[in-house]
């Protein structure tokens, strides 16, 4: 199936130029031009775009403030599409920051490189599906089929969403794993409230580092008098999810000897309190999460094979950041929001170079570790823009914005040499498959990866998976 055609307003008043620009984009762009002493009605329009092109240098010497007044007018409009502005290039070191804090998706030197703009373009409609999605989920009524939470459009993740929606409705065990920071109690929450439970507590208890004698107590409980302290009884997590749900995380870490107990009350739905050997009943549903391979914990001995079959009725496995980076937009957007709201920031979007850096950024903390980093930079935020100097320094590497003593021509060159690495990553290394969406025939994209030399650097080869197809493009340049 075709994809759909990119549909955007060029503000110009050199209708001329936006001819121009049209026919160099080619097939797959769909352009509404509007003169920029009319496009403030342009904001009120029903009619779909994925982005909007402010052409500034047409707006004369003083019609900067012209482009700042529009920008103003379309963040008040509901969902509005990302602006883009192109600007001269002896104006950019003035005006960039001055756009950019203003609501700029991206600023374009002019005339723009139509490869560099196509896929600014193709960005720019998908942030603005990310934009539109997270207003549509804010405006749509709560319902109890919903999970709402677990945010992404990545096919592993809804899968995960889809079993979970199925698992959710039956009293059945559930195993959920995952590496740390993943959201496995967050998924644990959502399919308690989807259940017939929902009305009952979700008692959360986590079993990692903790002694065996305390896990025991807070799990049952005691009777005054267990032990030395124990001046009262108390009502352990079984005890208090009654009716309800009991999440167990990082149930691999449980000893042995309390495998054995869990086993007992998930065959016989009852217990005794420390110090106690009168059973009480435990009608709670279990749910356990771990970021262990219990499979190889049985086999090496610690784990029951008994209580892993117990548990294992449902398995989850949660996707890592890395899994679905295409998530990473609209995880990053959604957290954005919600600690600007909190902390009463301005901040209202991620800059499109602090986006890069989050994309290519290995995240071995998952989602805790993205939603901790966009908590930070929303505090060191000082206008409405997240840039990469906002974001801790293990993500600034190579994209800190260059000092106004570096040539222009050498940030374009690195502009082109991060978005083909990029763009291969993202087709898995095929070239045929880079070119189109690029839209650049094969044997310029040949000549730009032996320009840039990208074919010589090991760490961002690293990066591409191999293919038959990449061995002939290689070939194939050669010969060019």
């Amino acid at each position: 199936m075709a994809e759909e055609a990119i549909r955007f307003w060029f503000c110009s008043r050199d209708k001329s130029f936006a001819e121009v620009v049209e026919r160099a984009l080619g097939s797959g762009y769909q352009i509404r031009h509007t003169d920029l002493d009319g496009a403030g009605s342009m904001v009120h329009t029903r009619q779909h775009a994925d982005a909007i092109l402010l052409d500034a240098p047409s707006a004369g010497p003083e019609g900067y403030e012209d482009i700042l007044r529009l920008m103003y007018a379309l963040q008040r409009a509901p969902q509005p599409a990302p602006p883009i502005v192109v600007m001269l290039h002896e104006d950019q070191q003035d005006a960039v920051r001055t756009f950019i804090e203003n609501g700029a998706y991206e600023t374009l030197a002019s005339p723009p490189d139509i490869l560099e703009l196509r896929v600014v373009l193709r960005r720019a409609r998908r942030y603005h599906q990310i934009e539109t999605d997270l207003y549509q989920s804010r405006s749509r009524p709560q319902t109890s089929g919903q999970l709402d939470e677990m945010m992404g459009c990545t096919e592993s993740i809804q899968q995960v969403i889809e079993m979970a929606r199925k698992v959710a409705a039956c009293d059945a065990s559930v195993l959920i794993t995952g590496e740390t920071g993943t959201g496995k109690e967050l998924l644990a929450r959502a399919i308690h409230r989807l259940s017939q439970r929902a009305n009952g507590p979700f008692v959360p208890f986590s079993c990692a580092n903790l002694p065996e004698t305390l896990i025991d107590d807070e799990l049952f409980g005691h009777e005054r008098g267990a032990f030395t302290g124990a001046v009262g009884v108390r009502r352990g997590r079984f005890e208090a999810a009654d009716q309800g749900t009991v999440f167990l995380d990082e149930i691999g870490d449980l000893a042995l000897s309390l495998q054995a107990k869990l086993l007992r009350v998930l065959q016989e739905r009852s217990f005794e309190r420390l110090g106690s050997s009168n059973p009480l009943n435990a009608d709670v549903r279990v749910i356990c999460a771990t970021h262990h391979s219990l499979e190889e914990m049985v086999q090496d001995g610690q784990f029951r094979m008994d209580l892993y079959f117990r548990l294992n009725v449902v398995q989850l496995q949660l996707p890592s950041l890395r899994e679905r980076r295409e998530d990473i937009p609209l995880l990053a957007q959604h957290f954005l929001r919600q600690y600007a709201k909190q902390f009463g920031r301005p901040s209202r979007r991620v800059s499109q170079l602090a986006m890069h850096a989050l994309e290519e950024y290995p995240w071995p903390g998952n989602v805790r570790e993205l939603e901790n980093v966009i908590q930070r930079a929303v505090v060191l935020a000082e206008g409405q823009t997240l840039e990469p100097r906002h974001l801790p320094k293990e993500l600034q590497y190579g994209f800190v914005q260059s000092s106004a003593s570096n040539l222009y021509e050498e940030e374009v060159q690195d502009f082109k040499r991060r978005l083909i690495l990029r763009t291969l990553r993202e087709c898995k290394g095929s070239r045929t498959e880079t070119a189109r969406l690029l839209g650049v025939t094969r044997g310029c994209l040949y000549r730009l990866i032996n320009q840039l030399n990208l074919h010589t650097q090991e760490e961002n080869l690293a990066t591409i998976e191999g293919s038959g197809e990449d061995h002939e493009a290689q070939v194939g340049a050669g010969q060019r």
